[in-house]
Parts: structure tokens; C-alpha cells; sequence
């Protein structure tokens, strides 16, 4: 009863001398974050000019906003009212003095007093706020998809009720929301930003807006836009047991500079090589051949370095534009040694090709690739033991020592030109050291990668069948037992290999509990191919099994490794960066699967043509006198053909010819000397 009285006399109309002052009829029920109207009107207009409204907290005297001399004073606002109390202006020359309250919050809830003074007279009116306990959570993202280029920096909106104070949200999480599995952009909890929860694609790269959180604004800013960054981002808050979310789409991303200089790079490395095989196979000055084969070698391998430079740069995929960029940097050593135009060279610049360039390229390539995959193990440091982690560290070291120990041999030795006992020494170790090598590098990657238990048998087991590979072990079964050399070396082949493919299996075994196993399973394949090449080619290590000075350079396989393996590996490059930006995902989602499969394949292609080469030129043989032999018996019947298709002489035909017997012959045995012109231009020997 004390209520409803209550209730009837805040409705009731305070009376003054010259007008009345109207409120609502009862309670003004609102909820949480939604907007109000207060009430407060006369029945006839008054003039503006003397006219001045006040509203007021009947509990406090907080005042809520004014109206004098014609204008709102918004300026004189209590802070907790600025921007959320308004008049309708527009009607208060027609008495309506209603006030709108934005954002409701629970404070709000009381009484309020407007009161009008006019002139001499006054009045006034009460109108009391409930708020709904139904509370509700209100977040909001962008109406828009939002379209970027890469690299730039874009901004997700996320913005909550500014009734939820910072302290009642218990949780703030961004997620990226359009694939199989969701990936945790950012997390907020407890008044805290937690950036190391972000995905490993996000870390680094994200982060809140701290001065706008204390007014609920948890907008997302997403720094050097990539590729695969496309799709659709949640916002989802949860405050007071409540939880709500918005979205905000990510699309329409552009061609970044980098990217650009990725795809102008690309065609110009597959054109420069195209441009450069074509001017070398069909000019003939001597003058320019041999310029023209090192540009081959070298400009277009260089520009996919380049390539892969900015790729790494623009796509943030370090192991893989290292990877990459190593290969294409060192493959023209190999290029020059497998070249058919050798010969050409002279002195020391053809020794040096000819004993050191495959050489070099493996030892700077392990120490790339292992600099690489330390920095992968050193992220996994943290969780190892304090026993196994120096363990670890020194065996990297000792990998980088012993390729480093290796180099500097090779610049003494030969830019240098030191000799003497050290040197000696030096060159016995280093020799040492391409045979133990493979053994370092794979206990290397079993104790940082691998697992243990059972697995360690094998760490033990593996120098003792790595070094079972050495020369010395087949020299004395030539020398003391008496095989044959077609014998020893046959056998010491297949071993070779079978123990490079068991190595190649355990790598890939042992990798994968690396974030990306299949790539750096195809780096370390390459290294072990390239390694079994320097055994097999290398006289300072393999004396007796050296195929390197009958080895026979082929035009064809040369041609394949400078024009077609960068002609293929651009096109990829290009395919996936264009696929990438269309889609959003990648393709490939590791160009390593691609580049280094294709290496491999070139290496291996030039290693059987040093072990095989007789074999090899008996096929060839085979194959090139079987094609005369075709081409040579389709010119004699088309020879015959044409014979037979000419009309028969009648009348004085007959008379003019000079000889019937000559007449028969020529009928008889077709006259072969197209054929032997055709022969003759078709399989004239072509010089380089």
C-alpha cells in the first residue's frame, strides 16, 4: 500500500500559479543498456527566451542537464551523464521537456525531478527509474567486410555495453573462426592480455587497444596483413555468466609491393632462362658462348634467390624461405660441375669446379639448413631437461665446427695456397669429417626431435654402420682378397644406397614431431644425396671409387637443371602466391615440397651419370640408332611411293627417252640420294 501511494503521488502534477507541469502516470521500466524517455511536458507552449528546465536527482541533487537561455548546457553536466542525457530540443518550444537517458545502466535506478522556471512562475514533476533485472550483453563488431592489402595494418571492431564495467568481463577471446579448426587470435582475462596464447601465424602481430578497454572497447588491431590472414574473425565476451559475440569478415586482400616484386621476379627468372638457352643453342659465336652459358648458370638462379627472399619476407615462413633461398644461392656450383662446356675452363678455375664446387655447396648448405633447425630446437629448449639442452647446444656446435673446419681448409688450400705438415693434418681431418658428418647430423636431429627408449639402441648402432661406408673397408677386400673391381665397387653401390635410403626413412621418422616434418624431411634428403655425391665423385675422399674422371657431361641433363628446374620451381612460386591471395589458403602449404623433390631429382640424375656412364651411352646409342633406322626406312618408302605414283610414259613420251634399260633401272632401284641428303643434314654432329 506505502508503494502504490508512493507510485500515485510521484505521478501526481505539481501546480504552480501559471501552468501545470505533466510527469508520466507511473514507474518508468527499462532494462539494462537500453534507452529512456522521462516525461516532462505543460499543456500550452512557453517562451523560450525566459524559459529554463532542470533535471536533477531528487536523492543526490546531481545534476542531470539544463536548459537556459535557449540552449542545452551540456557542459555543466555531471561526468556519469555527459553524452548519454539529452533534450529533445526541437520540442521544447512546444513544452515538451523530456529527457532521453542512452545506455541505461543499474546505477541509474531512482527518482528524478525536472523542474521549469518561467518568468515568474515555476513547476515541476518527479519521474522514477526501475531497471529491469533482466541483464543482457550487448557486443558488437562491423556491419562491413573489411578489405585490405597485405602488409598493411587493420583494425577489428569489438565493442561491449558501456553498462559492463572492465571488472565484470570475465573473458575476452578473438578467434579465427572459417577453417576446421578454430585458432586463437588473442585472449583477454582478468583485466589481462595474454599475447603467448596467440596462434603461432598471429603472435607477435596482434594486439588490444589498452586505452579503450576501460570503455569497453576490445577492437582487435591485426598488424602486416598476410595472405592467409583472409576469413572470418569472432569476438566473444563473457561477463556476469552472460556471453555474447559479433563477427567481423576479412577480405578482398591486394598484391602488397613485396608480392609484386615476388611475381616480377618469378617470370623474369623462367624468361631469363628460356631467353638465355635459346640465344646459346642457336648462335654460334665462340666469342659469346662461354658468357652466355655462366649467365645461364648463374641470373636466373640468382633472381629465384631474390625471389625467395622477398616470398620469406612477405609470407613470415622462415625455415622455408631460408631453405629455399640457400638452394637457389648455391645450386650454380653444382650446375658448373655437371656443365658440358667444363673443358673450356682452364687452370685453377677448372680444378677448383671440378674438386670443390658440390663440395662447397654441401657444407654451406648444412650450415644454412642446421642454423635453421637449431633455431627450431632452441624453442623447444625451455621443455627439455638442463642435461639434455647442453647437450644439444654442443652438438650443433660440433656440426657447425666441423662444416666450418671443412671451409676454411678448402680457402687455405686453395686461395690461400698454404702447404706443410699442418696443412696435412688439416686435410686428413677434414676428409674425416665428410665421412662422420651424416652420423652428427642424424644424432643430432633423433635427440632433438626423436624419441626416446628403444630409439637410443639406435644412436648406438648407426655410427658403426655409418662408418662401415669408408673406402678402406673395400680397398683391402680389392687388394687382399682379390675381387674384381667391377665386384668391389658394384657391391659398395648398392650398400652406399641402401644405407642412404635407411637414413632418409629414419629422418623422416625423426621429424615428426617438428611443426613442419615433410619439409625439413625433404631438406635433409637433399643434404644426404649431396653428400653421397661427394662420395662417390670426390677423389680426396674416394680414391678408389671415384667416377668423377670418366664421367660424361650430358647436354640434355645440364639443359634440364638451368632452364627446366627454374622454369618449374617459378611457376610454383607464382601458382601459390596468386592462389593464396584468391583463396586465402595455401596451396602447396610448403613450397620445400616442391623445390627440394625437384633438386633431388636433378642431383640424383647427375650422380648416375657419373656411376653409370658407360651404361648410359649404351642406352643412348641404342636409342639414337633405332630412330635412324626408322627415320631411314620411312624416307626409302616414301621414296618408293613417290615412285610409283608417276604416270607412265605413252607416244613420244616413249620416244624421248634416251634408254629403256636406264628407264628399268631407275624403276627398279629407286634413285637414294634424297635419302642420303636427308641423312646427311639430319645427323651432321652439332658442336657445343
Amino acid at each position: 500500500m506505502d508503494l502504490l501511494m508512493f507510485i500515485c503521488m510521484a505521478a501526481v502534477a505539481v501546480i504552480s500559479d501559471g501552468f501545470t507541469v505533466h510527469g508520466p502516470s507511473g514507474l518508468v521500466v527499462a532494462s539494462l543498456g537500453s534507452s529512456v524517455v522521462l516525461p516532462c511536458y505543460v499543456d500550452e507552449p512557453l517562451p523560450v527566451k525566459s524559459l529554463e528546465v532542470e533535471w536533477r536527482r531528487t536523492d543526490s541533487e546531481t545534476l542531470v542537464h539544463l536548459f537556459q537561455d535557449g540552449a542545452s548546457r551540456s557542459e555543466v553536466q555531471q561526468q556519469e551523464y555527459q553524452d548519454r542525457a539529452n533534450f529533445f530540443t526541437d520540442q521544447i518550444q512546444h513544452g515538451n521537456f523530456s529527457l532521453r537517458l542512452d545506455n541505461l545502466r543499474a546505477e541509474d535506478e531512482g527518482q528524478y525531478t525536472c523542474k521549469v522556471y518561467s518568468q515568474q512562475d515555476s513547476g515541476e514533476t518527479e519521474v522514477q527509474i526501475k531497471v529491469d533485472n533482466v541483464e543482457r550483453l550487448l557486443v558488437s563488431g562491423s556491419s562491413r567486410s573489411i578489405s585490405a592489402s597485405v602488409g598493411e595494418d587493420v583494425t577489428l571492431n569489438c565493442s561491449v555495453d558501456s553498462h559492463i564495467t572492465p571488472e565484470d568481463i570475465e573473458e575476452v577471446s578473438w578467434r579465427k573462426t572459417d577453417e576446421d579448426v578454430e585458432i586463437l587470435v588473442l585472449f583477454y582475462q582478468n583485466n589481462k592480455a595474454f599475447p603467448d596464447s596467440s596462434g603461432e601465424q598471429y603472435r607477435d602481430r596482434v594486439e588490444f587497444f589498452t586505452d579503450e578497454i576501460p570503455k569497453g572497447n576490445f577492437s582487435l588491431r591485426l598488424k602486416s596483413v598476410r595472405t592467409e590472414d583472409k576469413g572470418v574473425y569472432m569476438c566473444q565476451v563473457f561477463a556476469g555468466g552472460l556471453s555474447a559475440n559479433a563477427t567481423v569478415v576479412l577480405e578482398q586482400l591486394g598484391f602488397s609491393a613485396l608480392q609484386i616484386m615476388v611475381l616480377i621476379l618469378s617470370i623474369a627468372a623462367s624468361g631469363s632462362a628460356l631467353l638465355l638457352c635459346c640465344l646459346i643453342y642457336c648462335r654460334s659465336q665462340y666469342d659469346s658462348f662461354l658468357r652466355l652459358h655462366l649467365s645461364l648458370v648463374f641470373c636466373p638462379n640468382m633472381i629465384m634467390f631474390f625471389a625467395f627472399v622477398f616470398w620469406g619476407v612477405s609470407e613470415g615462413s622462415v625455415n622455408e624461405s631460408v631453405s629455399c633461398s640457400a638452394l637457389y644461392f648455391l645450386r650454380p656450383l653444382l650446375l658448373l660441375w655437371a656443365a658440358p662446356y667444363i673443358n673450356k675452363f682452364t687452370g685453377k678455375i677448372k680444378t677448383w669446379i671440378l674438386k670443390y664446387s658440390y663440395v662447397a655447396e654441401y657444407l654451406v648448405f648444412s650450415v644454412v639448413a642446421y642454423s635453421a633447425l637449431f633455431k627450431t630446437a632452441w624453442q623447444k629448449l625451455l621443455n627439455y631437461a638442463e642435461f639434455d639442452r647442453v647437450v644439444i647446444i654442443i652438438l650443433f656446435s660440433i656440426v657447425f665446427l666441423c662444416c666450418l673446419c671443412k671451409i676454411i681448409y678448402l680457402l687455405v688450400t686453395e686461395i690461400g695456397k698454404k702447404t706443410g705438415r699442418i696443412i696435412e693434418i688439416f686435410d686428413l681431418v677434414s676428409d674425416m669429417i665428410i665421412e662422420i658428418l651424416p652420423t652428427l647430423q642424424f644424432i643430432i636431429m633423433f635427440y632433438t626431435f626423436g624419441s626416446s627408449g628403444a630409439g637410443f639402441i639406435i644412436v648406438i648402432i648407426l655410427p658403426v654402420f655409418m662408418m662401415m661406408t669408408n673406402d678402406t673397408w673395400f680397398d683391402r677386400c680389392y687388394f687382399r682378397i682379390g675381387c674384381s673391381f667391377s665386384v668391389i665397387s658394384t657391391v659398395m653401390i648398392i650398400f652406399t644406397l641402401v644405407m642412404n635410403a635407411v637414413m632418409m626413412g629414419l629422418y623422416i621418422m625423426t621429424l615428426e614431431k617438428t611443426t613442419d616434418p615433410i619439409g625439413w624431411a625433404c631438406v635433409l634428403v637433399f643434404l644426404q644425396i649431396l653428400w653421397t655425391f661427394i662420395k662417390f665423385t670426390d677423389t680426396n675422399i674416394s680414391v678408389f671409387l671415384s667416377f668423377s674422371r670418366g664421367f660424361h657431361r650430358y647436354t640434355l641433363l645440364y639443359v634440364c637443371g638451368s632452364v627446366c628446374v627454374v622454369v618449374l620451381t617459378s611457376a610454383a612460386l607464382i601458382a601459390e602466391l596468386i592462389l593464396k591471395t584468391v583463396n586465402g589458403d595455401r596451396t602447396a602449404g610448403d613450397l620445400r615440397f616442391i623445390v627440394f623433390p625437384v633438386e633431388c631429382l636433378f642431383a640424383v640424375s647427375v650422380l648416375m651419370s657419373a656411376i653409370l656412364p658407360s651404361q648410359i651411352k649404351k642406352c643412348l646409342k641404342f636409342c639414337q640408332d633405332l630412330v635412324r633406322s626408322r627415320r631411314l626406312r620411312r624416307s626409302q618408302e616414301d621414296t618408293a611411293e613417290t615412285q610409283e605414283m608417276k604416270p607412265l610414259k605413252t607416244g613420244d613420251q616413249e620416244e624421248a627417252q634416251p634408254d629403256s634399260d636406264t628407264n628399268m633401272r631407275s624403276r627398279i632401284i629407286p634413285d637414294l640420294s634424297p635419302t642420303l641428303q636427308y641423312v646427311k643434314t639430319q645427323f651432321k654432329p652439332h658442336g657445343l
